[in-house]
């Protein structure tokens, strides 16, 4: 082994914050070995290794994160998956950074928060209020639970809803931009006007490498800088001035998200999330922002950057 070669960071997960985060250690210097469940593509850059297996196999996890430094956990099943997969993925990722002597470096979403009333912050207590945050609660447990036996060093990064380019499982999905494109009103599960905090997809992978480069960040929950909360319909019009489009949004009902569910299973795990559009979801990051000095991207910034996205790949469609 060279022991001059860059620091190897493992990232589990290679879709809407794998990638990102991959790119972003690249850029950094290090080595990057990114882990996928599906077929990889051979890398043309040197620095990058694909590789694939089933981080729930526990000898492939230890192969997979095998010499690394930091392994990142960005693994995220399909919510139908959710019983079945996350924890025994996560045991995987802790699995393999305990035997790699490497610290771990866990994505997290706000669901163990439950119905919030308040700002939620990272010593809110969980409070789950479905199947999904029940899971989380016990996938927090496992993470922390490792930390504090000595087995592994955890800092946990939470972030709320997806805001961004190319993100197939969020509210800012392909289904969204082309009804929009087409000019019909984009859809909330929710109230479209009620208060809710959207985190920048460049954010996340951002705030991710730098809890990976910081010997402070290990041991807690962090909160990653997201922009205050406004709500549903004032961020897509925002996207609508930046496209030179009229967004309308509409609410989904209830009994419509129910019924599509009769036949999605993934549908039918969406519906019982719906609560976080029917109180204001705040998320509070100051203790990150005073920490690392680094709050998120301008929200103006982060539209114009999804609008340029949006157009490329929408707008051309639409001409056509």
């Amino acid at each position: 082994m060279n022991n001059d070669a860059p620091a190897l960071h493992v990232v589990l997960g290679a879709g809407q914050i794998g990638a990102r985060l991959s790119k972003l250690l690249l850029e950094r210097g290090h080595r990057v070995r990114m882990v996928r469940l599906g077929p990889s593509s051979p890398s043309t850059n040197p620095d990058l290794t694909c590789v694939s297996g089933d981080m729930t196999d526990l000898a492939f996890a230890e192969e997979a994160t095998r010499g690394a430094s930091v392994v990142y956990d960005c693994m995220n099943p399909p919510y139908p998956r959710w019983p079945e997969l996350l924890l025994p993925m996560a045991r995987g990722a802790l699995q393999g950074a305990t035997r790699a002597g490497a610290r771990l470096v866990a994505l997290d979403c706000l669901y163990m928060y439950g119905r919030p009333s308040e700002p939620m912050r990272e010593d809110t207590p969980h409070a789950p209020c479905s199947k999904k945050g029940a899971l989380r609660v016990e996938l927090a447990n496992l993470r922390m639970g490792a930390h504090q036996r000595g087995d592994v060093q955890v800092a946990v990064g939470r972030a709320s809803d997806f805001f961004g380019a190319a993100l197939p499982f969020s509210c800012w999905n392909e289904r969204f931009f082309q009804r929009v494109f087409a000019g019909k009103p984009g859809e909330c599960m929710g109230d479209p006007d009620m208060p809710h905090a959207y985190t920048y997809v460049n954010d996340v992978a951002h705030a991710l490498r730098t809890l990976g480069a910081h010997e402070a960040a290990f041991g807690s929950v962090w909160h990653l800088p997201t922009n205050p909360a406004e709500s549903t319909r004032a961020l897509a019009s925002r996207l609508g001035r930046a496209l030179d489009l009229e967004i309308r949004m509409v609410r989904v009902p209830k009994l419509a998200l129910r019924a599509v569910g009769l036949f999605s299973p993934f549908m039918r795990e969406v519906a019982e999330m719906a609560y976080q559009w029917e109180v204001p979801f705040v998320v509070d990051d100051a203790r990150f922002r005073a920490t690392f000095g680094e709050g998120p991207t301008p929200v103006e910034e982060a539209v114009a950057e999804t609008a340029a996205w949006a157009r490329a790949r929408f707008g051309k469609r639409l001409a056509a």
